[in-house]
């Protein structure tokens, strides 16, 4: 099986790309010209250049696979120029899409995200929402509820998969909560929760809640996709559901250092956000630490249930806490903290 993979230079699709490899594809990554290679090291893989916002280099470097892995994403809760996000997610799915079909590969695997799931807002009791409101493929969902250019995005790209497979593509979206672990090397918006916990930049806590996922049983969760998933369908590839002063308190047990204590009213994490976006984002040109879609996103608790990839695709819902210790193994032997 030769199999053609975006993302392979990122966090998860380095995952995915490497699960692969182990079960013995063949593989073709997809690089831009100034992607960061670390995470192909020792990684036995013919690599082509080309750009998602570039249809007609898409379609050049697929020719001849037999599936597609689509990982790449602009993964990012702040943005300069929000256009930007839009042709790389949205535009850059439909053209893997196009040149998928065009090609006529076997089998697409698009990643989404559990960002296009419907979440309730907080409400309460912590435990009730636990309980209560735990997202599903089947929760409803709109454009309108989709808070900041990330999950917009990834929304519209999700639809330009689903359409795809009306039209004949035979494409399986699987939706990853929050992945964790190894080589993630930007870091994404989770990573870097771990690295300001290291640096001891958690004075405080919001209440919110999280779905992690080891991030290599999610690269074997695409594999099983691939081999099982239904045409036109989306699978949620979640572990578990833990409030953000869990994960802190996780990440406490593991390195030693303290948890914090305090939690933070929302009106004041909003008002941070607000500032740090206008000082450090506008003025400094820099992607803020807080963020105003991240706090409007901390008023739901992101928990869902992946009870459907368990029925159809053989995923085992696992624990998150090896998974969260290789990530603080690897962002101190790489000098992040």
């Amino acid at each position: 099986m030769k199999a053609f993979v975006t993302g392979a230079t990122g966090f998860l699709g380095s995952h995915v790309a490497r699960v692969l490899a182990e079960e013995g594809a063949d593989l073709r990554l997809l690089v831009r010209p100034t992607s960061d290679l670390r995470n192909l090291d020792g990684l036995k893989a013919d690599r082509v250049t080309g750009d998602l916002r570039d249809p007609a280099s898409i379609e050049k470097a697929l020719a001849g696979c037999d599936v597609v892995f689509h990982v790449a994403a602009d993964y990012r809760l702040w943005v300069r120029d929000p256009a930007e996000m839009y042709r790389s997610n949205v535009e850059g799915t439909r053209a893997v899409l196009e040149a998928a079909r065009k090609q006529g590969v076997r089998r697409v695997v698009y990643t989404s995200s559990v960002a296009t799931m419907g979440f309730s807002s907080i409400r309460g009791n912590v435990a009730d929402d636990v309980t209560n409101n735990v997202a599903d493929e089947n929760s409803p969902v709109s454009l309108a509820d989709m808070i900041g250019h990330y999950k917009r995005s990834k929304f519209m790209a999700e639809q330009a998969a689903f359409e795809a497979a009306k039209s004949g593509v035979d494409v399986v979206v699987v939706n990853p909560s929050t992945p964790i672990g190894e080589r993630d090397i930007k870091p994404t918006p989770t990573g870097r929760i771990v690295v300001d916990f290291l640096k001891r930049k958690f004075p405080a806590y919001v209440e919110t809640g999280l779905n992690l996922v080891d991030a290599t049983e999610c690269a074997r969760g695409h594999v099983r996709a691939l081999e099982k998933g239904r045409r036109g369908e989306r699978y949620i590839l979640g572990g578990e559901n833990l409030t953000l002063k869990q994960i802190l308190d996780r990440l406490g047990a593991i390195t030693g250092l303290k948890s914090p204590t305090v939690k933070l009213p929302y009106g004041f994490a909003l008002a941070t956000a607000v500032v740090d976006e206008m000082v450090t984002g506008r003025i400094l040109g820099r992607e803020p630490r807080a963020t105003i879609d991240a706090v409007r996103m901390g008023r739901k608790m992101m928990f869902v249930s992946s009870a459907k990839a368990e029925r159809e695709l053989g995923w085992r819902t696992t624990s998150v806490d090896g998974a969260l210790q290789r990530s603080v193994n690897w962002f101190q032997a790489n000098g992040y903290a």
